[in-house]
């Protein structure tokens, strides 16, 4: 990844991705509350109301909010195009986004249909802009990166996986019969359609640029983020119409599993052979977020065999374990980062010298983020152990909102930080 290339001089205004990022701790901790205040019954079924909830907090909330925010700054600065009009779309989107999850999250908990229709009418219109305005985006893309690629598919998968979700969400209504018989579709296309699909993509530049490492193979960039849509196609197709023979779809399923697995060794291989050798915080996120998704394919290759998928172990490990952890650490590169360019421009306009614009490094103390990196770290460790042992569900809840309000803190340190700059 050359830096040189990036587009910097088009990145959107700073209130862009940051008002999605400064929400999404806010959804995390709601989750953790819930965990806290309803304790093992909210890991002893993955149909239990309380345990949807969660899982939308922290699927929805959480980490759609902070991937959304981050696609908008990364679009012109990665690919070289920008969202038209990013700061009325990020007016828009971000309210009908807020308020839909509330929503949906009340509906699943028990709040009435009126919710549900309310979760409906709002997700469907936020998601129906930011997927309209990505795909313009990414259709004037003037780079030939496997990015762009990457993310394309995964916004196209993440159309498919809005689209089941909210087909799912009307049979919570009653106006249709519940069709419970979509939703691994539907995890299937958000997990690895949307989430891995996306984070393989923008980590084949940001790795490299933010963590100083090699680049990922040539052949893997090209092949991994097609291949597994391809694949996920064939798995669907197997699984919800019987298009396909079984033995098809699970060879399918099995390759799905080798190419997320593929993807979280190549990104220890980078990282082992990085060119600075200082502590770097945001490099235990990953890691321990690749470890999480190694995890998550040989436990279901186990399950499998055993004829006994543990779904909730598997879903804490892939949500918590390496989803919220990668976005974890992409937030401690992508907010100092902001802070520092949009300083430095603003000091470029006035005609001053840069003296005064803070080291990125200096943005976000180390301490803090080290901190938090082991606070969520212990939550995942209990999380998982709840799964087994619900009894445990509390105390992990309670380590995950420490985690959720001190990622918020530093994240709002960093925003007073560029205001205090900015005014002196």
């Amino acid at each position: 990844m050359n830096p040189a290339a990036l587009s910097l001089e088009q990145a959107p205004p700073i209130s862009v991705p940051l008002r999605f990022f400064l929400t999404a701790p806010v959804f995390g901790a709601t989750a953790a509350l819930l965990l806290i205040i309803f304790g093992g019954d909210a890991l002893t079924s993955r149909w239990a109301p309380v345990t949807l909830a969660v899982t939308h907090l922290l699927t929805l909330g959480f980490l759609a909010m902070v991937m959304v925010g981050a696609v908008q700054q990364l679009l012109p600065v990665l690919v070289g195009s920008p969202v038209p009009r990013a700061k009325w779309v990020s007016r828009i989107m971000h309210p009908l986004l807020t308020l839909g999850i509330a929503s949906l999250v009340a509906g699943l908990a028990g709040g009435g249909t009126g919710l549900m229709y309310g979760a409906i009418a709002l997700l469907g219109s936020g998601f129906l802009v930011f997927v309209a305005v990505t795909a313009s985006s990414l259709l004037r893309a003037r780079s030939g990166h496997f990015t762009v690629t990457a993310m394309a598919l995964s916004i196209l998968a993440l159309t498919i996986t809005v689209a089941l979700g909210l087909y799912l969400a009307l049979g919570y209504t009653g106006a249709i019969p519940m069709a419970r018989q979509y939703t691994d579709l539907h995890l299937g296309w958000g997990f690895i359609g949307w989430v891995v699909l996306l984070l393989a993509g923008v980590a084949y530049q940001v790795v490299p640029m933010f963590q100083i490492t090699p680049d990922y193979p040539r052949p893997l960039m090209r092949f991994l983020t097609p291949g597994l849509f391809v694949l996920l196609g064939v798995w669907s197709l197997g699984r919800a119409m019987a298009m396909v023979p079984d033995v098809i779809a699970t060879v399918a399923a099995g390759l799905i599993a080798g190419g997320v697995l593929l993807f979280a060794l190549a990104t220890v291989c980078v990282q082992v052979r990085r060119k600075r050798r200082l502590p770097d915080v945001t490099l235990d996120f990953w890691r321990l977020a690749m470890a999480s998704l190694a995890a998550v394919v040989l436990t279901w290759a186990v399950g499998l065999t055993l004829d006994k998928l543990p779904g909730l172990l598997l879903g804490v490990l892939f949500i918590v374990g390496f989803a919220m952890s990668a976005v974890n650490g992409m937030l401690y590169k992508i907010v100092p980062f902001l802070v520092w360019l949009h300083l430095n421009n603003q000091r470029q306009i006035a005609g001053l010298s840069l003296v005064g614009v803070p080291n990125m490094r200096k943005i976000i103390p180390e301490p803090a983020m080290r901190w938090q990196f082991r606070v969520q770290a212990g939550a995942l460790v209990l999380l998982m152990a709840a799964a087994v042992w619900p009894v445990l569900t509390s105390p992990a809840g309670l380590l995950l909102l420490l985690s959720m309000v001190w990622l918020g803190w530093n994240l709002l340190g960093a925003l007073r930080l560029y205001r205090r700059t900015l005014r002196a």
